[in-house]
């Protein structure tokens, strides 16, 4: 802080001996030990409310920082790093909405496939209906 060396400590005590006196010394000595206390004090008063007020700000930093994290729709990002038209979202669900949030596309109608059960299914109906009146040779040999 000064760069005060034992050699001009000495001088000073030395003119505040002269100046002062021997009686009044002591208490002179007193009184500056109290004042440098009190510029103590209120320097690491100062420091410490400086720093408090770096704390609050980069609380607030933080505080932001996790609301930020936590409003982050991470699946959100993940489909739109991967499937930014949403094509692959729609080719595996046509009820997904398209890139624009246009809503859902349309359902194409797709002929289902028929499993082992549906087939067995279908032949038992088959088997029970009547079957369908045949055309009659009458009926088309007078057409003809």
């Amino acid at each position: 802080m000064f760069d005060i060396g034992w050699s001009e400590m000495a001088v000073i005590a030395i003119v505040a001996l002269v100046v002062i006196g021997p009686k009044e010394l002591p208490n002179a000595l007193r009184s500056v030990a109290k004042w440098v206390k009190q510029a103590r004090r209120l320097a690491r008063e100062f420091q410490g409310g400086i720093d408090q007020i770096v704390r609050e700000a980069e609380l607030d930093d933080a505080r932001k920082a996790v609301q930020s994290a936590s409003t982050y729709n991470v699946r959100r990002e993940i489909e739109k790093t991967i499937d930014p038209t949403g094509d692959l979202a729609r080719a595996i669900d046509p009820d997904v909405p398209d890139a624009a949030g246009s809503g859902p596309t349309p359902k194409r109608e797709e002929p289902a496939a028929l499993g082992p059960a549906d087939a067995v299914a279908v032949e038992a109906a088959e088997a029970e209906a009547p079957p369908a009146p045949a055309a009659e040779p009458a009926a088309q040999q007078k057409s003809a």
